[in-house]
């Protein structure tokens, strides 16, 4: 997981789509050429004022019986229109036979009277009386550029020779099968080279003696007709051809180019283009449009090196941007981008009629944002995992999520913070497990039916378990997620640990069990807290002289005959919701300074069943300074009467009447401090 959704992987994606974009298979042709459809879909609509297109269809036929009709037809059909004020008549019509009926001396005689352009057809097949081109200049080499065909399938000499013009019809399809470009000029065979029929057209209408074409060293760049704009071409001397504009049929010829084509069914050439099958005549029409607007579509001979490198900078933005900025705030500017980088193309177009192809960098783009995108989530995902799997024996679930939501209150490594760590462990663990000698597994289920109810405790008060050791839990407060009042939360634990543990001695009575004892020591300060181990095995845990007074307090616990124990910093922080009294200042094994300690006794609940609370606390307070003061006969008084009026702590008081009766034995001095000085952990 980690090696499909690091950075590296989203930088070779990046270099794939470049490679793929700069190799353009066939699919990536597809997808440029129909994001160039796109953009004629969007023109809007025109119609020519200076071409019109007549249509051999099948009225035509009706009138006239039979395909091919006698040549005589087709001599009337020029001389009506051109009664009719036709501007320039064209045949795409090819009279590759003589006529059976003989009409062909009455067609020669009209075409020797008014000019009218032919065509003939680039084929695989050449033949013996190919015909010159009218006319024709050039600068530079085309030969290798143009398209070539062996030959050509072309009218009969007669009609050839006597034609205004002839244009070559051929169209080069695109990967997909779609005409949307037509070349102006093309090679058949070696030596001879031929206009296309829109620019044949042009020729014959300023009544020029050549068409131009000029090639520089990367192909053809440019061809003309004098009186006509100059013509950007691509290499090969193809020219975008603009579909949006409208040619209307069989109407007025009135001073206007009229190319008569055939339309019946069984006769006519349909050619593939963006917008469904066109007859060969209207795409013959719609070219010579494009010429003739002076707004031809243009494509820049470098414009894949600028969509490839449009590509490879904008996945770069977005490698870098993405993880820097964050999802939130990069989709707004991919948004921007993607609509900034849409409309500049739609505008080139249709403004400046320039082809800028951003599908493909948009799609790029997009599946690169995605696979981002996936990364960022896929990271999230295993973060999350991992915070789980690290705490999820740690913590509550509640919490777990708090940490999954806001990964950020993690801070891994390790970190300086004041935390509440709570030791829990049983008392008198020796003669429990010896009850279990020839019973492991008994002794296991014990210990788990102990820690579970504890550990659910301290759970369910937002702590965080650190470890087991054995039959010793140790837990803290306040990491790795922020906790409020978590030396409040500590102690709370601690008197709800006391309360199920009787319920749980309960059930072994109930089966004849010997019941679980257990002392807890509760500290707060500051500690390092983080993942610690090496680098093939850590553990999320704590480190400090706070964590090990806790355990030393719980040690303790036991020597003054209680279960709970607190240092002084919880248990000044939990003394207007807790009710705790102060036990003993003790300097703990290993340490020369010495802590106060204290014990808590419940909450406002347990002060309502023990209204005597604030008179004992008051005789405790007398008695503790009696024994720092080392009033011992009058202290041993008050321990005596607070161990029988007080139950609750009577074993405390016992371990204090112990320690009076030997002082009283061997006096500390009179420069005793008042600590007990422990000699046990």
């Amino acid at each position: 997981m980690k090696l499909w959704t690091s950075s590296w992987m989203v930088v070779i994606t990046l270099l794939i789509l470049t490679t793929v974009r700069w190799w353009d298979p066939t699919p990536v042709q597809r997808l440029r050429l129909l994001n160039f459809d796109g953009y004629q879909a969007l023109l809007e609509k025109t119609t020519s004022d200076k071409i019109v297109l007549y249509d051999i269809g099948e009225e035509f036929l009706k009138e006239h019986g039979q395909w091919p009709p006698k040549r005589t037809v087709f001599a009337q059909l020029i001389a009506d229109l051109y009664n009719a004020g036709a501007g320039l008549v064209v045949l795409n019509i090819l009279f590759a036979e003589e006529d059976r009926l003989g009409g062909d001396a009455d067609f020669v005689s009209v075409l020797q009277q008014v000019p009218v352009v032919g065509t003939q057809v680039a084929s695989v097949r050449g033949r013996d009386d190919d015909a010159t081109p009218r006319g024709l200049s050039y600068s530079g080499n085309p030969f290798p550029y143009l398209f070539q065909y062996p030959g050509a399938v072309k009218n009969i000499k007669p009609i050839a020779d006597t034609l205004a013009g002839i244009g070559m019809v051929s169209t080069v399809p695109e990967v997909d099968g779609v005409v949307r470009r037509m070349p102006l000029f093309v090679r058949v065979g070696e030596k001879v080279i031929y206009p296309s029929l829109p620019m044949e057209i042009l020729r014959v209408l300023v009544n020029s003696k050549s068409a131009q074409i000029k090639t520089e060293a990367a192909g053809i760049s440019k061809v003309r007709v004098r009186g006509f704009p100059i013509v950007e071409t691509d290499p090969h001397a193809r020219i975008w051809i603009d579909y949006s504009t409208h040619i209307e049929r069989n109407t007025d010829v009135k001073g206007k180019i009229v190319i008569v084509g055939l339309t019946a069914e069984g006769l006519t050439q349909t050619v593939p283009t963006p917008f469904g099958p066109q007859d060969i005549h209207e795409v013959n029409a719609k070219t010579l449009h494009t010429i003739m607007s002076g707004t031809s579509i243009k494509r820049w001979d470098i414009a894949n090196q600028l969509e490839i490198l449009d590509f490879f900078l904008f996945g770069l933005i977005l490698i870098v941007l993405v993880p820097r900025v964050g999802m939130k705030w990069t989709l707004p500017i991919v948004l921007f981008l993607f609509s900034t980088g849409a409309y500049s193309a739609v505008y080139a177009f249709n403004h400046h009629k320039i082809l800028f192809d951003l599908s493909y960098p948009l799609l790029g783009g997009l599946l690169l944002y995605v696979q981002l995108l996936f990364n960022k989530y896929a990271r999230e995902y295993a973060a999350k995992m991992l915070i789980k799997k690290q705490f999820g024996t740690y913590l509550s679930p509640a919490m777990v999520m708090i940490l999954q939501k806001n990964p950020e209150l993690l801070k891994l490594g390790g970190e300086t913070k004041k935390l509440s760590i709570l030791f829990a462990d049983i008392r008198g663990f020796t003669p429990i497990s010896e009850q279990y000698k020839t019973d492991p597994q008994g002794l296991t289920q014990l210990i788990n039916r102990f820690l579970t109810p504890m550990t659910d405790y301290i759970m369910f008060r937002d702590g965080t378990i650190d470890k087991y050791m054995g039959d010793c839990i140790m837990a803290f407060w306040n990491a790795p997620v922020n906790v409020d009042e978590h030396e409040k939360l500590a102690v709370l634990s601690a008197l709800g640990m006391v309360d199920r543990l009787k319920d749980l001695n309960d059930e072994l009575e109930s089966e004849g069990l010997m019941p679980i004892k257990i002392g807890i020591g509760i500290n707060t300060g500051e500690v390092v807290v983080g993942n610690m181990g090496s680098n093939n095995r850590f553990d999320y845990s704590i480190l400090g002289d706070a964590a090990n007074l806790a355990s030393r307090l719980e040690g303790q616990s036991k020597g003054y005959g209680v279960t709970i124990i607190l240092g002084e910093e919880t248990a000044t922080a939990v003394e207007n919701d807790l009710f705790n009294i102060e036990l003993d200042s003790i300097a703990v094994k290993g340490k020369k300074d010495s802590v106060r300690i204290f014990t808590v006794l419940g909450n406002n609940e347990w002060v309502f069943k023990n209204t005597n609370w604030y008179f004992y606390q008051q005789q405790h307070e007398k008695f503790l300074k009696l024994y720092r003061g080392q009033a011992w006969e009058t202290a041993a008084r008050f321990a005596k009467d607070l161990k029988d009026a007080w139950p609750e702590m009577a074993d405390y008081y016992d371990v204090m009447l112990g320690r009076i009766q030997s002082y009283l034995e061997n006096p500390p001095g009179e420069d005793w401090d008042g600590v007990y000085r422990a000699e046990t952990k």
